[in-house]
């Protein structure tokens, strides 16, 4: 009971936060718009909740006078879905300077020609972006279109995976090596499943044709891809046989529910892997994080600026800023998830010689960098990235999919949750019953006495 009151108190705190800074934004932005305050001396930037560094942050404004001279206020909003932060951008309300889309959605706009190139004139200011791995750039290459080169408006930020996080107290290792784990009715009503429509859609799809995967007959990437159809219903299929197992659909990533043995296994991201693996060693929890053999999905979100921005050249100058390599430290510390930047001072900060397991990271660190001890789920080995791939956009199919989607969440009441809603009705039901009873009763019983007066 307590821990459901925590939750509910939580989110009563969540929302109070979120009118407190909405408020906040709307003033800034009235106080902006009604001022003669210079639109070059504002920076408007929507990234994700807490993918930046605070510090990080607030200390652009006086690395930005020191490069240029010129005085800078910036007016920060977050989004949590890519989608609502497309469709402002779509729609041309909103004059944001820097977005950090996720891969598809860059895809997108690059489609809908909704990006600018980045100005790469910093005049004495050191250029940072070559130090993006060329892996990531290479990888984010692959959603060009004709005449727009993705890294010409694009700088990867973060990168990471989708995998399954567990706790190690009941789960072993061996468990989580296959997607099969979610089906598995060992796991009845301990599973934390992303509420994303996509990986969810992407791993049902592999797991469908595990051993069309093990005999090489098709790839991770082009079962991903697949929004046939048959592969939705596929995908729909699966998703329903899993239901009994899942404890719920998040957001975030349930960490509580994780260190308290509430669910026993996440299927998540893997900064908030990281996230959470910290948070619960501090409370003498082990956690632990598996992409399983037959592949999955790897993400990559990027700065980009939209084509309604009014201040440009401070939006170029904070993206080469992050591509700094303290900078982009910071970062990592402060969220759990990778920077695309892969300098040499970089990887030696990562280094940790307490790991046992050696990865090869030569594909993002370059030669040299095959067999160094790293934390594996920040910087998966060769070998994991291998048998990743990433989701393209769904393009108009995108709307079929989140159907689906809908009616699998939709459905989410197992048989016990119905059984006991069904109780507390007919509970309240015989109440209401034996109320109406009872009060007719009793206007009898006062209807007797009064003709006894």
């Amino acid at each position: 009971m307590s821990y459901k009151l925590s939750i509910v108190k939580n989110k009563m705190m969540k929302r109070i936060i979120n009118i407190l800074i909405l408020l906040c934004c709307i003033a800034s932005l009235s106080s902006c718009g009604n001022s003669t305050e210079e639109r070059s001396r504002v920076l408007k930037i929507y990234n994700w909740a807490d993918y930046i560094d605070e510090d990080v942050l607030a200390e652009f404004p006086d690395w930005y006078k020191q490069q240029t001279g010129e005085d800078l206020r910036i007016i920060y909003q977050v989004f949590d879905i890519n989608e609502i932060m497309l469709t402002k951008i779509e729609r041309g309300h909103e004059d944001f300077d820097l977005i950090c889309p996720s891969e598809y959605i860059i895809e997108r706009m690059l489609k809908k020609n909704l990006l600018v190139p980045i100005d790469r004139n910093f005049g004495k200011t050191p250029d940072y972006l070559d130090n993006v791995s060329p892996y990531i750039r290479g990888q984010l290459n692959k959603l060009s279109q004709p005449g727009r080169k993705t890294t010409d408006y694009v700088v990867p930020y973060m990168w990471g995976t989708a995998g399954i996080l567990y706790n190690k107290q009941f789960v072993e290792e061996k468990e989580v090596e296959s997607w099969e784990c979610l089906w598995d009715s060992k796991f009845r009503n301990k599973i934390l499943m992303k509420d994303s429509y996509r990986d969810s859609y992407g791993t049902a799809i592999i797991y469908a044709h595990a051993k069309e995967l093990e005999d090489g007959t098709v790839t991770v990437e082009q079962l991903m891809n697949d929004n046939s159809p048959e592969a939705i219903d596929i995908a729909e299929e699966l998703l329903k046989k899993m239901k009994p197992n899942i404890a719920g659909w998040e957001a975030d990533f349930g960490k509580e529910m994780m260190t308290k043995g509430k669910a026993w296994l996440n299927f998540t991201w893997s900064g908030d892997a990281v996230w959470a693996m910290d948070e619960a060693e501090a409370v003498g929890v082990e956690l632990d994080y598996e992409v399983p053999r037959e592949g999955s999905n790897i993400w990559y979100d990027g700065w980009a600026i939209p084509k309604y921005a009014r201040n440009v050249k401070a939006a170029s100058y904070f993206i080469d800023y992050l591509c700094r390599p303290d900078v982009a430290l910071r970062n990592m510390d402060a969220i759990g998830y990778v920077s695309a930047i892969a300098t040499p001072e970089i990887m030696e900060a990562k280094i940790d010689s307490t790991i046992e397991k050696v990865s090869d990271l030569s594909y993002f660190f370059g030669p040299g960098a095959d067999s160094i001890r790293i934390n594996p789920v920040q910087y998966p080995d060769r070998k994991v990235v291998e048998r990743c791939a990433m989701i393209r956009d769904f393009g108009d199919r995108t709307e079929l999919v989140l159907e689906m989607w809908s009616r699998v969440k939709g459905d989410n009441l197992n048989t016990g949750i119905v059984l006991l809603i069904f109780a507390v009705f007919g509970v309240l039901f015989v109440w209401l019953v034996y109320r109406r009873i009872r009060q007719y009763k009793q206007r009898q019983r006062h209807h007797r006495r009064r003709r006894r007066w």
